[in-house]
């Protein structure tokens, strides 16, 4: 199985779930969105796998840098547009293996899946 994995290199939790993948011996393909990006059609692609609610990360330092204007009224346009435009406002690592199956985080039943 081929995974490719949406990271940034300083997370720790990315971190561990590369870790963790590439202990398997699995083929891993490293998105950094930072330095790489996302292009919007892979965003939209997670959106549709597990909400725009859930891809958007509201926790972050990101997140709390914003506008009150910006964080208003948020539906999937509004979060897609703005994780288009500030790639750490994505919840991480984003997990997308060869069927198709697109997770988010790194919870211990995707650490179950992939590691």
């Amino acid at each position: 199985m081929s995974i490719t994995i949406y990271h940034l290199k300083n997370c720790d939790t990315c971190k561990k779930a590369i870790k963790a993948i590439e202990a398997n011996g699995t083929e891993l393909t490293k998105i950094d969105v930072r330095a790489d990006g996302v292009n919007n059609e892979d965003l939209v692609k997670f959106a549709e796998a597990v909400g725009f609610e859930k891809l958007l990360n509201t926790r972050s330092t990101t997140w709390r840098g914003l506008s009150e204007t910006d964080k208003a009224d948020i539906d999937l346009q509004k979060a897609l547009a703005l994780i288009g435009e500030h790639p750490t406002l994505m919840k991480r690592p984003v997990i997308m293996d060869t069927d198709g199956d697109i997770t988010v985080g790194w919870t211990k039943e995707i650490q179950a899946k992939f590691g």
